[in-house]
């Protein structure tokens, strides 16, 4: 084994780490250890954006680390995959024995490997370091990574240049707050709080999402458009901005591209037409756009839950027109955040080494059509089968679309699957191999943020339980018994971190050395990135036209293109399956992490359905009942939950409960599609039609 985890700290200690999970809040941690226990986990109450507090979710950490059913050893398959039947292994044992098979399939063709990861953690060492130096060296498949940002990602990138906007932090001076398509009390908490000190400051909060969520039920209004039509509803407040001359013709005049067009498209949208297609009343519409148009500083808080349609990434285009017509930029309590990312540099070529790939193009699948990937033959447009995948950082079973193929595909006995793993997931259960993999508390990692501006260290707080080790240490030794000879495949952990932040003015002089004994640092540069224009794109100005949207024979203008799966894009389906489902996270869960949990499954209970009294009358169904939601696809069970908290002709299945662990061993995933988005391939889980019926 090679020196590559830092020595822990003493039995008695206070150590600085970073919550590694998919969310945009990344809080620093401070983990107590006693007698080399983690005992607890809070928050840092000097980080500013943490500010001491903790999800209900991370705040039980040391019970997720320390559960019964943690995987502490190497486990091989004993009966048919999906049984669940496995029997302990030696590390070496596995390790030679999946080395033998990748060797095997790899002569054949490489490209018959593929790796599945996301966002299981999002540090810089324990995703895409040695793991992408390992298929790269490999020639395996490359995996475009798509399932939950890739959309907005497309969208961001033509308008502004890229994943950048306003600092969380100014949120709290703004006079008006549009949250679109987030529900910050359970996916952006400490957001919330700076909305909340807006709030009592006087400012005005909108939210603007299709279920009247918890955050939609704590602000002074919500407009409860239908799902993906977010875009024509951007398109209505810039008619009204135009029309009531509510702009600031400096700011387009000398810091944007495109107006004259984009005027003429908004004209084209009145309230009207768009109350129409987005169901919500045109006095509503003139009221919103009369308070974008004139309460300033103005700011939108985007999440991603709008880009999960057909046309998302054209809303979020549609709607990042917005802050430049009104000059919203100027202000450091104005403009909109999706994604800070882009904020930081993180130096993906040392870390990742595209370069082993030499002059080999592998081709590229989307992880959001693994279902029909796996279930795929060879052919010369897709080229081999999949013979081979190593999934780390996720569970696709329970957490891709068309779930049913997903199942399917995992499911053939000559898949050969390794999976790195903290529990015996859905899809752990399909694996020949499951490795153990550390948790936070166990491991040393470097993390920046998608919602605010600091970079952050994480110090293993305890030694690995068991046999678990972090995910670096897992591939270094694959990369060993792959014959693998190059001396990237020797650096430690240390060594990984000290590469993760790049040389770069965005990082100013923040440095690992320094970062990991003060656990976070603030990321230099203006808190209002665009007061004075300077935008990353081709132009340097915000782009309401894109020139490289046409040159790709696509609309410069942002579209307004309705789901995949509505009345009017699909009436024959609709007439079958006429109510539309979204699916998201359930408050106690983060995609499929922390369904085991059982503290936080008791809060949750079980599957739940949110259906309009409306539609549970019209199907004579009753508050409580179980109910069958199905569509051509296939069907799952959930308890109804009768609420006007949806609308009329939508349902609200809240997810992501593993499969094993729901009522008839399905979810949501069971329902969705595996279309993708009108760019960035991204995963379309909210443009979904379905019908219920009592189980």
């Amino acid at each position: 084994m090679t020196d590559s985890v830092l020595a822990v700290p003493q039995p008695d200690a206070l150590v600085r780490g970073a919550c590694p999970h998919d969310c945009p809040d990344t809080c620093a941690l401070l983990v107590t250890v006693k007698d080399g226990v983690a005992v607890s986990v809070r928050g840092d109450p000097d980080h500013p954006t943490t500010h001491g507090a903790l999800c209900a979710k991370v705040s039980r950490y040391t019970e997720r680390t320390y559960h019964p059913d943690r995987l502490l050893q190497p486990l091989k398959r004993t009966g048919p995959k999906g049984s669940g039947q496995f029997a302990p292994v030696s590390w070496d044992e596995a390790l030679d024995d999946i080395a033998a098979r990748l060797k095997t399939i790899a002569a054949r063709d490489p490209q018959a490997i593929l790796p599945y990861s996301y966002g299981g953690t999002l540090g810089c060492l324990q995703s895409e370091s040695m793991a992408a130096r390992f298929f790269h060296k490999l020639g395996a498949s490359l995996l475009d990574r798509t399932i939950c940002a890739s959309a907005g990602e497309a969208g961001l990138q033509a308008v502004l240049g890229g994943k950048l906007g306003m600092d969380v932090e100014q949120f709290e001076h703004s006079r008006l707050i549009l949250i679109w398509g987030s529900n910050s009390i359970t996916s952006n908490l400490h957001f919330w709080t700076y909305a909340q000190r807006a709030k009592r400051n006087g400012a005005k909060l909108v939210c603007i999402d299709p279920w009247r969520n918890d955050t939609a039920e704590k602000c002074h209004e919500h407009v409860q458009l239908r799902p993906g039509t977010d875009a024509a509803l951007a398109y209505a407040l810039m008619h009204e901005l135009v029309k009531h001359d509510w702009l600031d013709h400096d700011y387009i005049a000398q810091h944007t591209v495109g107006f004259a067009a984009l005027r003429e498209r908004a004209l084209a949208w009145p309230p009207e037409r768009a109350a129409a297609v987005c169901g919500v009343p045109v006095e509503q519409i003139r009221q919103l756009a009369h308070d974008y148009g004139t309460l300033s500083p103005a700011a939108i808080r985007m999440n991603y839950g709008l880009q999960r349609v057909r046309g998302g990434a054209n809303a979020v285009r549609a709607i990042a027109c917005l802050p430049a017509l009104v000059g919203a930029w100027r202000h450091d309590a104005g403009g909109l955040l999706l994604s800070s990312s882009n904020h930081f540099k993180t130096d993906s070529a040392a870390l990742e080494r595209p370069d082993l790939l030499a002059d080999r193009k592998p081709r590229t699948l989307n992880m959001s059509t693994i279902g029909d990937d796996l279930l795929q033959p060879a052919s010369p447009g897709f080229g081999p089968r999949v013979e081979a995948v190593i999934v780390y950082n996720s569970n696709p079973v329970a957490v891709a679309p068309e779930g049913d193929k997903v199942r399917d595909g995992f499911a053939r006995d000559d898949l050969f699957t390794v999976v790195l793993e903290h529990f015996q997931t859905d899809t752990a259960d399909y694996a020949d191999y499951v490795l153990p993999a550390t948790t936070q508390l166990e491991h040393l990692d470097v993390h920046k943020s998608y919602g605010h501006r600091y970079w952050l260290a994480n110090n293993p707080a305890i030694a690995p339980l068991g046999q678990s080790k972090p995910n670096t240490e897992i591939f270094r030794l694959l990369a060993a018994r792959m014959g693998f000879t190059e001396p990237c495949f020797q650096d430690t952990d240390a060594q990984l971190a000290a590469q993760a932040i790049a040389p770069d003015p965005r990082n100013g002089d923040i440095r690992w050395e320094t970062l990991q004994a003060r656990g976070w640092a603030r990321l230099p540069g203006a808190t209002a990135p665009f007061a004075q224009g300077g935008f990353p794109t081709p132009s340097g100005r915000c782009e309401f036209w894109s020139q490289r949207e046409a040159d790709a024979g696509r609309d410069p203008l942002p579209e307004v293109l309705l789901p995949y799966e509505c009345a009017e894009t699909a009436p024959d389906l609709a007439a079958r399956y006429p109510l539309a489902m979204i699916s998201p996270p359930a408050r106690n869960f983060l995609n499929s992490t922390f369904v085991n949990v059982d503290s936080l499954r008791k809060l949750e209970g079980e599957p739940a359905l949110l259906i309009h009294p409306d539609d549970a009358a019209s199907r004579g169904l009753a508050d409580g009942q179980m109910v069958r939601t199905f569509n051509d696809r296939g069907a799952s069970l959930s308890r109804a939950r009768i609420s006007t908290r949806t609308r009329p002709g939508q349902i609200v299945g809240l997810g992501i409960w593993w499969r094993k662990l729901s009522p008839d061993g399905q979810n949501v995933n069971a329902l969705t599609h595996q279309r993708l988005t009108d760019l960035g391939g991204g995963a379309c889980f909210y443009d979904c039609l379905v019908e219920v019926a009592a189980a």
